[in-house]
């Protein structure tokens, strides 16, 4: 009977759990949204806590090489560091010439990556033919806008992928919130049954 009060407890705490996933999911949706609507304040939001993130993970890895001082790799540490909190001040000092370069880089990363996905489906051809090819277009074609209007397009384009982000991890976890509980309820369902004889 012990044994039976103290799985509801955990039940209950995992019912409990999952509701605050479910919670954190929708947090993060409604954020991805408001991002959406404002993708120019979500840019500098999102390069100001990327350049925060470079400063304190510069600043630990500081503290973390000068405990290691007398190892192979404690200068390696020293400018890893440095380079982070140097990137981090730059970043937080200029964040809009920081957007416009992470635009570019995305920009180039979409292009490169059609014509590869293009290229190879073209060579391959696997029987993910048709999709393949329709991926490496929009990735072409979202490449081709992005610098098409650059350096303008740096004031949306991070903030709409930062938005977009939030958007899909929240409904991630609002989908795991709901499933936990759905799945957390049937067993205590199941435990509550009475064994027929």
């Amino acid at each position: 009977m012990a044994g039976f009060g103290r799985s509801r407890r955990h039940a209950a705490k995992l019912y409990r759990g999952f509701g605050l996933l479910t919670a954190l999911g929708v947090i993060l949706v409604l954020a991805g949204l408001v991002g959406l609507v404002y993708t120019g304040v979500a840019t500098l939001t999102s390069m100001l806590l990327f350049g925060w993130l470079l400063l304190i993970g510069g600043i630990v890895g500081l503290l973390h090489a000068v405990q290691a001082r007398g190892t192979n790799f404690f200068w390696l540490g020293v400018i890893v560091a440095a380079l982070n909190i140097a990137a981090g001040v730059v970043i937080m000092r200029r964040p809009e010439a920081a957007a416009a370069a992470l635009a570019m880089f995305a920009a180039l990363l979409f292009l490169t990556g059609g014509i590869f996905r293009l290229v190879g489906a073209l060579v391959v051809r696997g029987p993910q033919l048709g999709w393949t090819l329709l991926l490496g277009a929009f990735y072409l074609l979202l490449g081709i806008l992005v610098l098409e209007s650059w350096p303008s397009s740096s004031q949306y384009v991070i903030g709409c992928f930062f938005s977009l982000t939030l958007l899909f991890d929240g409904l991630g976890l609002i989908a795991a919130g709901f499933g936990g509980r759905r799945v957390v309820g049937m067993v205590a369902e199941d435990r509550v049954k009475p064994v027929q004889p």
